[in-house]
């Protein structure tokens, strides 16, 4: 079965040097390679979610500006069906400018997201058809109305959005990194954020650590799961591709008969996207990653 997938939120265009160091304040670095991709959240989610077989569409903004070409021809390129909210906009799109540190993978990145843009719900936008919708709560409207199609959601819970008052209700599973924080958590810790966010209706929680194993909560039960060991080459875009591959695990299973097996799905996705460098070149060694969570194979 083909899983059909929606991904809502940003679309950038990011520019990848890689660098042997970070440069200081004044200083100037020689790169070691340029890429140009299409960037941000959704948007890496929504080409991971491709990559694995997944019919994939992205609602974002993008514009008419040259730059949004950039950001058209990478999804094209990779399979991904693009819905733009703002064709006629003359603005370019979001530009994240990243270093990735040769030897460590690790990333420093300079981005304006979608700044204070008002970006609208594309006329006509239906979302029944989708087997899983992914929102990264970028583009508050569309995630609302993402959030209220009554489709499977999963939520990339980066870091906290006004709008995660009114999507999390609506989540059928919450993915968030160690730093995303419920603001209405009684404590600051794992713990305090998973009842935060089961005080809001979520029943299926994961908090990522990087390399570090991912917390878990489902139905009445909880646990962590340990990562593979990766040698970290690039980490940029990890979380996103994690998310794309849970996307498409819960595509398969809207019922979250076992998270820990997607999880451990969206982990070995994620691990594949840090130890190959560059924004795509990772892509290429997908082919032998099953679509079954639980049946991988790199």
């Amino acid at each position: 079965m083909t899983v059909r997938v929606v991904c809502v939120g940003l679309a950038t265009v990011d520019i990848v040097h890689r660098v042997d160091r970070i440069p200081g304040v004044d200083e100037k670095a020689q790169a070691l390679s340029a890429d140009l991709a299409a960037g941000g959240p959704a948007a890496n989610a929504a080409v991971t979610a491709a990559a694995l077989g997944a019919d994939v569409t992205l609602v974002t903004a993008v514009g008419a500006h040259p730059l949004g070409e950039l950001v058209r021809d990478d999804l094209r390129r990779h399979g991904v069906r693009l819905v733009d909210a703002t064709p006629d906009a003359a603005e370019p799109p979001p530009v994240s400018a990243i270093a990735v540190l040769d030897g460590t993978g690790q990333r420093t990145v300079v981005s304006r997201n979608a700044g204070g843009a008002a970006v609208g719900v594309p006329a006509g936008l239906d979302l029944g058809g989708a087997d899983v919708v992914l929102v990264d709560g970028h583009h508050p409207a569309m995630a609302r109305a993402a959030a209220r199609a009554g489709r499977p959601l999963v939520v990339d819970a980066g870091s906290w959005r006004p709008v995660f008052a009114e999507v999390l209700p609506y989540a059928t599973v919450v993915a968030c990194s160690a730093a995303f924080r419920d603001p209405s958590a009684g404590r600051d810790s794992d713990a305090g954020t998973a009842a935060a966010l089961r005080a809001r209706g979520v029943r299926h929680i994961a908090i990522t650590h990087g390399p570090e194993p991912v917390r878990w909560w489902s139905g009445g039960d909880a646990g962590e799961l340990a990562v593979p060991p990766v040698a970290a080459v690039d980490t940029t875009g990890a979380g996103d591709a994690f998310h794309g591959a849970l996307a498409v695990a819960v595509g398969r299973d809207p019922a979250i008969g076992h998270l820990p097996d997607m999880l451990a799905y969206a982990t070995t996705v994620a691990g594949v996207r840090v130890g190959r460098p560059g924004p795509r070149r990772w892509l290429a060694d997908l082919g032998t990653v099953s679509g079954d969570p639980g049946s991988v194979d790199v």
